[in-house]
C-alpha cells in the first residue's frame, strides 16, 4: 500500500510533461514565424528579380 501512495504522490513526471508541452509550443511558434518570414522573403526576392530584369 505504501508503494501505491508514493506512486500517486510522485509529481516528477508532471514536470517533464510540462517541459515537453512548452517545447512543442515553442516549436509551433517557430514554424509559424519561419513560414511568415519565408513568404516575406520570397516577395522581396521576386521584387529584386523583377527590378534587375
Amino acid at each position: 500500500m505504501n508503494i501505491i501512495t508514493r506512486f500517486l504522490n510522485d509529481e516528477s513526471g508532471a514536470t517533464a510533461i510540462e517541459y515537453g508541452l512548452i517545447a512543442a509550443l515553442v516549436a509551433v511558434a517557430a514554424i509559424a514565424g519561419f513560414q511568415t518570414l519565408g513568404t516575406n522573403l520570397t516577395g522581396t526576392l521576386d521584387t529584386v528579380n523583377t527590378a534587375l530584369q
